[in-house]
């Protein structure tokens, strides 16, 4: 259910929008269309989110996305979820993966070289605790330096962020954008 719909684009402060497309006009998504009740916070939103999202971020494209993924299929976010699987098959992530971030920790062979695995669990115990254990964040560090560290946390949590806007806001999925194996799986065991 849709509570606040995204404004049409021609009613758009697309200054307060041009950190989504630096350099370019913003194209006419979901996402920017509910941003654009709020010129103030998406200015201020967009420069944050850019830089977790660009080049300047220390995380790799892919561990992002897994990231990602992960915090929308356990705050069942369609929006999140749908945009971000497009983003994760850009980054090299395959169906075997996406299929393992909806089933969870239990599912692969984990272990030392296991980034899904890691990505998982470290996005789950943040979740669920809002920190990480000694061992996960011992088994991150050996992985990751502590900028990377950072990053990771901070992406995670800000798409926890994202998901609870989006989900309280009844976000649409923009057209041409599917919600792929969204609801495939039983989600009960995620909190």
């Amino acid at each position: 259910m849709t509570r606040l719909k995204p404004l049409p684009y021609e009613e758009w402060d697309l200054s307060a929008l041009a950190d989504a497309a630096p350099g370019m006009t913003p194209p006419p998504v979901n996402v920017l269309g509910l941003f654009a009740h709020h010129p103030a916070l998406a200015r201020a939103f967009l420069s944050y989110n850019r830089y977790l999202t660009g080049r300047a971020s220390t995380i790799s494209r892919r561990t992002r996305e897994l990231a990602i993924l992960r915090v929308a299929w356990r705050r069942r976010c369609r929006y999140e979820w749908g945009q971000h699987v497009l983003s994760a098959r850009k980054a090299g992530v395959g169906d075997e993966e996406i299929a393992r971030i909806r089933s969870g920790f239990d599912s692969g062979p984990g272990g030392p070289g296991d980034d899904v695995a890691l990505i998982i669990r470290a996005v789950d115990e943040l979740d669920a605790e809002s920190r990480l254990s000694d061992e996960t964040y011992d088994l991150l560090s050996a992985e990751f330096d502590d900028r990377q560290l950072m990053d990771l946390v901070f992406t995670i949590g800000t798409y926890g962020l994202l998901a609870m806007a989006f989900n309280t806001f009844g976000l649409e999925l923009d057209d041409g954008v599917g919600d792929e194996g969204f609801g495939t799986t039983d989600v009960t065991d995620l909190r």
